[in-house]
């Protein structure tokens, strides 16, 4: 078995004013797409809460406070970049400020890869979550949503 690289990260359940959650609709090379919420590695140096409030502002062009950590997961998979590795994911549920247009999210921060990859992106509720026909990371994600 290969050795698996550690990775801890930060994710964040972006809720708009609907309580909807929205995902990043991932298309990598040879692999069959999948849903995901923002977020993504923690940088040498940076605590979780501020790896949250990064990858916030550069995936969806919002800065708001992530508030407190809501859940821990760890995770076993193989990056985009095809790294093995065991993530340590902490959850921040972060509400859409008042006054921010759901349909305003700003993906100018993108990373290349993120470019090539994060085709899409969409607000979900229950209903929509429960009628996916594509895979969506966290599993349980529609147990976070209020």
């Amino acid at each position: 078995m290969a050795t698996r690289a550690s990775r801890p990260a930060a994710r964040i359940i972006l809720l708009d004013g609907a309580g909807r959650v929205l995902l990043f609709r991932f298309d990598p090379p040879g692999r069959p797409p999948f849903w995901c919420t923002a977020g993504g590695a923690v940088d040498h140096g940076e605590t979780f809460e501020q790896a949250a409030r990064r990858e916030l502002l550069e995936e969806t062009g919002i800065i708001a406070d992530p508030g407190p950590e809501i859940a821990r997961k760890q995770a076993e998979f193989i990056t985009i970049e095809g790294v093995p590795v065991i993530a340590d994911e902490r959850y921040f549920r972060v509400r859409l400020p008042a006054g921010t247009d759901p349909d305003a999210i700003d993906t100018g921060g993108h990373t290349e890869l993120e470019r090539a990859v994060m085709k899409s992106w969409r607000w979900f509720d229950r209903a929509a979550l429960a009628a996916m026909d594509e895979q969506f990371f966290p599993e349980d994600l529609a147990d976070f949503l209020d």
